[in-house]
């Protein structure tokens, strides 16, 4: 039987989620529960995804921090993915399995393209994790959860509109299927065209460790910023891809330019080194 790593916050679509694999009988589900330390009642949550691996049968693995009320999206995502990696290496490297849907998708690219991340914000949720919903809405998992008696814990602060994913999450809900699953047709062709770019971006630019100035200048600067996200392994934001790319075109030979994320450039007349500190 497989082993999966199953992420279950106590939701609607991580509780569907586990009740479908579940029903499948063909795994080894290992549930991981995540608490942000973000809400007073978010303990109740862990009790109750506690009990539903019990009766399920499951591994039961859970993690506490205390991020408080005004923690970011980015920052609780990054700890509990980190929680994640660190179970799927207890149970040898076993694949995450994650409740994303349909409207996830579409509220990750409304939320990027807000962000100014452009075409890459529509290529979402491209990672090894294993997502099974996608093909599903958040009205068909309410309907699933309903139809199989399941019950499940609601989190208030998916209803708080600092966070920018629920103010934009109140128009996703409202719009027309067929429109989301252009969306979702749109962020898979574009999945498929980043691998693309990925891969003649190595043939151009190679191994390293230098890379030529004059090769970055002359081509368009989008393509450009393309060559230096490979070389900087995708360390850095657009913004900082655009001031290194600013910086070769500009920098005087025997300057050192500092990037961002550890990131370290090096110049000489004709070309540039790239230092990643770990």
């Amino acid at each position: 039987m497989t082993k999966y790593v199953v992420a279950v916050s106590g939701g609607v679509d991580s509780v569907a989620l586990l009740h479908m694999l579940h029903k499948l009988d063909q795994h080894d589900l290992v549930v991981a529960h995540m608490d942000h330390g973000i809400r007073q009642d978010s303990p109740e949550d862990e009790r109750f995804v506690r009990a539903l691996a019990d009766r399920y049968g499951a591994t039961y693995h859970a993690h506490r921090v205390e991020l408080g009320p005004n923690a970011s999206e980015d920052r609780a995502r990054s700890e509990r993915y980190d929680f994640l990696r660190r179970v799927s290496s207890m149970h040898d490297n076993a694949p995450i399995v994650t409740a994303h849907h349909a409207d996830d998708v579409v509220e990750t690219v409304a939320i990027n393209l807000h962000r100014g991340t452009g075409w890459r914000g529509l290529a979402t949720h491209d990672s090894g994790v294993v997502r099974p919903l996608l093909g599903y809405t958040k009205s068909q998992l309410y309907e699933y959860a309903k139809q199989h008696g399941l019950e499940w814990r609601e989190d208030s602060t998916n209803r708080d509109t600092k966070y920018l994913r629920n103010r934009i999450r109140q128009h996703v809900a409202s719009m027309p299927r067929e429109d989301k699953r252009r969306i979702i047709e749109l962020r898979e062709a574009q999945k498929q065209l980043k691998g693309a770019i990925a891969a003649e971006v190595k043939k151009l630019m190679g191994d390293g460790p230098s890379y030529s100035r004059y090769f970055l200048t002359h081509i368009p600067s989008s393509a450009a910023i393309e060559c230096l996200r490979f070389i900087t392994e995708g360390r850095v934001t657009r913004p900082q891809l655009e001031r290194a790319l600013l910086a070769v075109k500009t920098a005087q030979p025997g300057s050192t330019h500092q990037i961002g994320a550890g990131v370290l450039l090096q110049f000489t007349t004709r070309n540039f080194f790239v230092s990643l500190i770990k």
